[in-house]
């Protein structure tokens, strides 16, 4: 079993990814999680191993778990993780990410 963060570290994550990051979760789940037939993404939880979320695909949502590149042992990693990782999708998808800032 994974070492997790506690509760309200995972929901205001998970809150603040699918209130202003919804667009890049999708993206990171079509490109990362192997879901390129996605058509929505809610993030649902993360762990230090990885982050979790719910899909659209087909109508229907499928769980979808995207490891992180490393174990994170602090809240700071997370952010700086989940921006890895959008990075990530972007350059697969052969998108340019958004502006730092």
């Amino acid at each position: 079993m994974s070492a997790g963060f506690p509760p309200e570290v995972v929901a205001a994550v998970s809150r603040h990814m699918n209130d202003d990051h919804a667009g890049d979760a999708l993206l990171i789940c079509r490109t990362l999680g192997g879901r390129p037939d996605a058509t929505a993404a809610r993030t649902t939880g993360l762990d230090a191993d990885g982050i979790d979320f719910a899909v659209t695909v087909g109508g229907t949502e499928v769980p979808v778990r995207v490891p992180f590149a490393h174990r994170l042992t602090e809240r700071a990693q997370i952010r700086r993780e989940v921006v890895r990782m959008y990075r990530e999708a972007c350059d697969r998808a052969g998108v340019p990410p958004r502006p730092a800032g």
